[in-house]
């Protein structure tokens, strides 16, 4: 892992269950004594893993990480619906969702492993998804939650998720064992409400955790105590803006290149000198956005789009 040589970079926390994002940044904050600090994916608090915070200039890739696929752990629960979609929320009375006939069978018992793991199959691939109502979509302006709360209608709209994959892991009583991974934006309370109502009997998102966001894993995150304790330390763990983004081309800017970078200006092959091999910049290779680094130090100094030929700064880190 390279260390960067300041406090820009991205931290990999592992989440406990309990605190909201918002809090795990908070805290980050206080130990590193820095404000400019965000995360690019928000754990509802229930739910445990991988949170990946962006510190200082790194703070500009937020929108490029959110981006990145997910994986989770999830826990199932058969038998009831709750208001939140997951454990914290209020059951919902089983005799409403029998009148609204969104419940066909009673509890979970009559519910075979085959019928789940068939139920699954109807939440792979792309479709539409509507948000939970305690979610922080806006309506209005106004986040769904705070609606909810408030007990005001929430009127959301589905949004267009894609799941990768479902896997099938394992089943005790009433509560069956998943792991997913889809697109940014995918609700995995939505997916246990979801299942609830395909097989008539309800259900809920009892436990979550994340394992992994974009190229990274929970395996390498540290836990929220041992990076308070770790103080100025967590330095040592970041992991370089330029590092971040591994999937990405990278092209070594000259000086001449560099200053053009840093003005946000485009750039050709004459402003670098070295690219890799069979680079194109015809946009060929779709709209994915190429790393721009600094030839002494090979820091991250831009990320840019291919297009007619030459390389437009779009995100200029400095």
């Amino acid at each position: 892992m390279t260390v960067p040589p300041s406090l820009d970079g991205v931290l990999l926390i592992d989440k406990p269950s309990g605190p909201t994002s918002h809090d795990v940044v908070a805290r980050i904050r206080k130990t590193l004594g820095q404000r400019s600090i965000g995360h690019t994916g928000t754990l509802d608090p229930l739910a445990s893993g991988l949170l990946v915070l962006v510190i200082g200039r790194a703070t500009r890739l937020a929108s490029i990480l959110t981006g990145s696929d997910k994986t989770y752990a999830a826990t199932i629960r058969l038998g009831f619906a709750t208001t939140t979609d997951d454990a914290l929320g209020e059951p919902v009375a089983v005799k409403n969702l029998i009148e609204t006939g969104s419940l066909k069978t009673p509890g979970f018992n009559q519910i075979l492993d085959t019928e789940i793991q068939e139920a699954l199959g109807h939440f792979r691939g792309t479709f539409d998804q509507m948000p939970p109502a305690h979610s922080a979509k806006k309506v209005g302006g106004v986040k769904a939650y705070d609606l909810a709360r408030r007990s005001q209608p929430v009127a959301l709209t589905p949004v267009t998720v894609t799941v990768r994959s479902i896997e099938w892991r394992s089943r005790t009583g009433d509560t069956f064992e998943v792991r997913v991974t889809a697109t940014a934006g995918f609700y995995v309370r939505a997916l246990a409400r979801d299942i609830g109502r395909h097989l008539g009997c309800g259900a809920h998102l009892s436990a979550l955790r994340r394992l992994r966001s974009g190229a990274f894993e929970v395996e390498d995150a540290m836990t929220l105590a041992d990076a308070e304790r770790a103080g100025a330390g967590l330095s040592e763990r970041l992991v370089t803006p330029e590092a971040a983004l591994p999937h990405l081309a990278t092209v070594i800017l000259n000086d001449e290149g560099m200053r053009r970078v840093l003005h946000g200006n485009w750039v050709g092959p004459a402003h670098w000198g070295q690219a890799p091999p069979n680079f194109a910049l015809d946009g060929t290779t779709g709209q994915a956005l190429t790393k721009l680094v600094a030839a002494g130090d090979g820091r991250l100094v831009a990320l840019a789009r291919a297009a007619s030929g030459i390389l437009h700064p779009v995100v200029v880190l400095g």
